[in-house]
């Protein structure tokens, strides 16, 4: 990255959103500034309505490290379509818990998750900006582990580096993301795959309905930024299910 580049993001203003929506949809959050970017998953009633949603993850070295640091940039695999699955996942619903922990293995990641509400104007409450090594589920959506999907939000990065979800889009088939419980069990959930998809036509029936299995929905920002609006142009979807 250049200076120049430093100096542009540096002037960046942090009510940028993680949403899926734009203009004059996008909920209001309070600003500060300086910052470079920020990412901010925000949710209205309606979207609420539409389903379940899920997501989980964190960035703490391992395969993101091989990252160059710019959220702006997404591997060549993926891809605009979402994954689909071969046949229904077999594994049985787990009774209700909070989650208190995210770990994914192949990225190194290990961060603790708090709960999260609605905020008044209808939007998703967020982590906090400063704690780059913090998640955050969603308590209107079901336990990690639940029949339906459940979400886990999280920013992808701010001025000062990367942050708990800047790497959710190195994640492959396979991959494992575990969520530790309350009850001192853990929610082990495999990767069906990415999704990459634009904002302005983010398909929110598809991604935050709820499944009839338990599944996990991993979302963050990426793709271009628009400096002019302040705003991420893409939603990066990690899509998986519960296998023990």
């Amino acid at each position: 990255m250049s200076f120049a580049d430093r100096d542009r993001k540096r002037s960046l203003d942090d009510s940028t959103l993680f949403s899926p929506w734009s203009g004059a949809h996008r909920p209001r959050i309070a600003r500060r500034r300086p910052v470079k970017r920020l990412v901010v998953l925000a949710l209205g009633a309606a979207m609420m309505a539409a389903g379940a949603f899920a997501l989980v993850v964190a960035f703490n070295g391992g395969r993101g490290n091989q990252m160059s640091g710019e959220a702006t940039q997404i591997p060549p695999w993926v891809g605009t379509a979402a994954p689909k699955l071969a046949s229904a996942p077999k594994a049985a619903p787990l009774p209700p818990s909070e989650p208190v922990r995210i770990e994914i293995p192949s990225l190194g990641v290990n961060a603790p998750i708090v709960r999260l509400g609605q905020a008044a104007d209808g939007s998703v409450q967020v982590p906090p900006l400063g704690d780059h090594n913090l998640a955050g589920w969603y308590d209107r959506t079901v336990l990690p582990g639940q029949a339906g999907t459940s979400v886990i939000l999280g920013h992808v990065d701010n001025f000062t580096g990367p942050s708990v979800f800047f790497s959710i889009k190195m994640l492959r088939p396979g991959d494992t993301v575990t969520v530790v419980r309350a009850d001192g069990k853990s929610a082990e959930f495999s990767v069906d795959g990415v999704q990459k998809v634009t904002k302005a036509t983010f398909p929110s029936a598809a991604i935050y309905g709820n499944t009839r299995y338990p599944g996990l929905r991993l979302i963050t920002c990426g793709g271009p930024f628009d400096s002019a609006t302040r705003e991420y142009l893409d939603n990066i979807v990690v899509y998986s299910h519960l296998v023990s």
